[in-house]
């Protein structure tokens, strides 16, 4: 693999070779194509769609024997990763997503870590998992290269400060008035 050189000047001898104005351009270009294929994936019916190896299905099956948990873990983690493969969550939102100790999630962690189902990253105290892309990939065709850049946060009520879980409350009531609001109103249109 040969290396890009970025100078003030290009050098003719070397094809890897480009001015700084040349890589900021190739830069924005990128950017511009990773936008507009940002939005054609927002619009994309396959939004909720992830795309599976089919040697997976292999490792799906013995991960569900190995550890049903760590398994059960794996699949919460799928459904919650962005289009780069990757989430950050607590603990604590596992402990309380599935009512297990922090002992039974770090094994089924180690498992998942040890097995290369995923990547872990540390972000100050929480962790960013990033799951392998060649097992599950949440994104259009083989754009692997953005893998890891982004991540969906998944935060648990519990760990706010009060002032913060009343918000959040106040957000749900909100919330759920409007969507029975609404099945009342689709009920007496029907």
């Amino acid at each position: 693999m040969s290396t890009l050189s970025v100078g003030a000047e290009k050098n003719v001898l070397n094809s890897n070779s480009m001015t700084f104005d040349e890589r900021k351009e190739l830069q924005e270009k990128q950017e511009e194509k990773e936008k507009e294929e940002r939005e054609r994936a927002k619009k994309s019916p396959y939004d909720n769609f992830v795309q599976v190896n089919k040697d997976y299905y292999k490792a799906e099956d013995w991960l569900m024997a190995k550890s049903p948990i760590a398994y059960r873990i794996f699949k919460f983690l799928i459904n919650n990763i962005d289009n780069y493969n990757a989430v950050i969550c607590s603990y604590k939102v596992i402990q309380e997503t599935f009512g297990i100790s922090q002992d039974t999630i770090r094994r089924a962690i180690k498992l998942l870590k040890d097995k290369q189902y995923i990547d872990i990253y540390k972000t100050g105290t929480s962790n960013v998992y990033a799951v392998n892309k060649n097992i599950v990939w949440n994104s259009w065709g083989t754009n692997y290269q953005y893998a890891k850049f982004a991540a969906n946060i998944v935060l648990s009520e519990s760990e706010q400060e009060i002032t913060i879980q009343t918000k959040i409350k106040a957000i749900k009531h909100r919330e759920l008035t409007t969507v029975k609001k609404d099945n009342i109103e689709h009920k007496e249109k029907t």
